[in-house]
């Protein structure tokens, strides 16, 4: 007997369909084929310890299973379930005609109970496109499928209740998501607050800045300045996603395996990996590709605390993602797109003991020593970060000044306001949606100068020897700061502003 039952694979961050062909002959043998992984050739032994303990059996029959597309590589334990209904159908242990009408997705304990899978949403959306009637799953990733409505989502905690259901003899209520009530539960107490930074007024001023346009943000400053608790602040004041972004982040994080009973996410994510991260981990990839650090901070904050400790190559990978948004993993036989819109916020220290030209410090390190330092960051990636702003210490007069400080949720009001602005501005453009974005083109056009902006910026460029690329980082950031001033054109008071936060061009930083 032959039979089709149906579970999805996940490339990159969208699913396929795929079919699996269970047939039943005479003779003794149990052949898997169509490219599955060691986990799924594992599978016959949790299917057959699985079965008998919920009193079927694993056919003494020869059983051919091809998962097709058979040219396709499946990997990952998830089609234990599919493949444990299709040989209860085929042997004709159970008697039901309603499994071609759903996706069948699941990792089986040996008692019979299911584990979770990663892609839950990716999943859903596919089915829902092809038009499956419904979807049963673990019942840990119900709440992210449930997601994508009008697919009847199934949360199932072991493989009897979808033999009953198949069957008739059990129901099953579909897990249904308000998304829109999901997704409009903010939070206007954030856990990390503005409110909390004594003093640093500048450093905020920039911060508000960087989350207003979407910029890149470098913080130099010694040990204790604060660099850390303001990076860990700047979400707080970052507009709240779209329902776009949120579905966007959240099909990142289901394909990473990273949403535990979680539906959509509505906050943006901040990430911070340690300096000893690989560049496969950042940037996403390995045999089976899985999603890296940068886009998992899609949307959202990726933080590298003490960037010149990081490895030199692991930092030049992330060069091609800051500039396109997106990093492409290629193998041999496939090449898979992740999303990696982030803000970059990085920290360091100025020197190797941490201090710099500070006459009370308990060591200083030389000009060469410093310099050495400095060029484990190249260039390049440095003319890819919009802001770069000294982080000075707190003033015992100011750390102990029980005033309150702005909280996060004000500035967030005005940073609201600079990004709808912007939204207005690139609303007939797809992939652009705020001044970080701009290409040369689009900072022509919006960051127009008079002749006296002209003039200062020329001086700059000329005292300062700024590239090309960092001409144009001044201009996108004095357009933001326009913005927040809700001014229709960059002035010589934006751009003398934006200029000031380029402190780490070379030929400026020694001199």
């Amino acid at each position: 007997m032959l039979i089709k039952v149906f579970g999805s694979a996940v490339f990159g961050v969208e699913a396929t369909t795929i079919t699996v062909e269970v047939n039943m002959d005479k003779g003794i043998g149990y052949h898997l084929v169509g490219l599955p992984d060691n986990a799924i050739k594992e599978s016959s032994y949790r299917i057959a310890a699985a079965l008998k303990n919920n009193g079927y059996e694993m056919p003494g029959k020869k059983i051919i299973i091809n998962m097709a597309p058979a040219d396709l590589r499946k990997e990952g334990s998830a089609y234990d379930l599919t493949l444990a209904i299709g040989i209860l159908v085929a042997s004709g242990q159970i008697k039901t005609d309603i499994y071609e009408q759903y996706i069948i997705m699941g990792e089986l304990s040996l008692d019979g109970s299911l584990q979770p899978i990663r892609g839950a949403l990716p999943i859903a959306i596919k089915a829902k496109e092809e038009g499956f009637k419904g979807f049963f799953l673990p019942l840990e990733n119900v709440k992210e499928a449930a997601i994508v409505s009008g697919l009847d989502v199934y949360g199932v905690s072991n493989v009897q209740e979808v033999i009953d259901f198949l069957e008739g003899k059990g129901m099953l209520e579909p897990t249904t998501v308000d998304t829109r009530a999901e997704f409009y539960k903010t939070l206007d107490f954030p856990e990390f607050d503005f409110s909390d930074v004594k003093g640093q007024e500048s450093i905020k001023r920039c911060m508000e800045i960087a989350a207003a346009g979407g910029h890149n943000i470098i913080l130099i400053g010694p040990p204790g300045a604060g660099k850390t608790m303001l990076a860990k602040r700047l979400p707080s004041i970052l507009p709240p996603m779209t329902l776009r972004e949120a579905l966007e982040t959240t099909k990142i994080h289901s394909v990473a395996g990273k949403l535990k009973e979680v539906g959509l996410m509505n906050q943006r994510p901040f990430r911070s990996p340690h300096h000893t991260i690989s560049n496969v981990a950042l940037v996403g990839g390995g045999s089976y590709p899985q999603p890296g650090e940068i886009s998992m901070a899609h949307n959202g904050v990726l933080f590298l605390d003490e960037l010149p400790e990081f490895k030199r190559d692991v930092l030049e990978v992330m060069r091609q993602p800051l500039e396109d948004r997106e990093v492409t993993i290629s193998r041999a036989k496939f090449t898979v797109t992740y999303p990696s819109s982030f803000m970059l916020v990085a920290s360091m220290n100025p020197s190797p003991s941490g201090f710099f030209n500070d006459p009370d410090a308990p060591q200083t390190s030389s000009p060469h020593e410093m310099q050495r330092y400095l060029s484990k960051i190249s260039g390049p990636l440095l003319d890819r970060i919009d802001i770069h702003i000294e982080v000075t210490p707190v003033p015992f007069e100011k750390l102990s000044d029980d005033r309150k400080a702005e909280s996060s949720v004000d500035i967030r009001k005005r940073v609201t306001s600079a990004r709808e602005i912007q939204s207005k501005r690139f609303e007939e453009m797809e992939h652009i949606h705020y001044n970080a974005q701009m290409s040369t083109k689009h900072i022509r056009e919006h960051c127009a100068l008079d002749d006296a902006s002209k003039e200062l910026l020329k001086t700059a460029m000329e005292r300062l020897n700024l590239s090309a690329r960092a001409y144009d980082r001044i201009l996108k950031v004095a357009r933001t700061i326009a913005d927040l001033d809700d001014a229709p054109q960059v002035v010589s008071g934006h751009i003398a502003e934006a200029i000031q936060y380029r402190s780490l061009d070379r030929d400026g930083w020694l001199g």
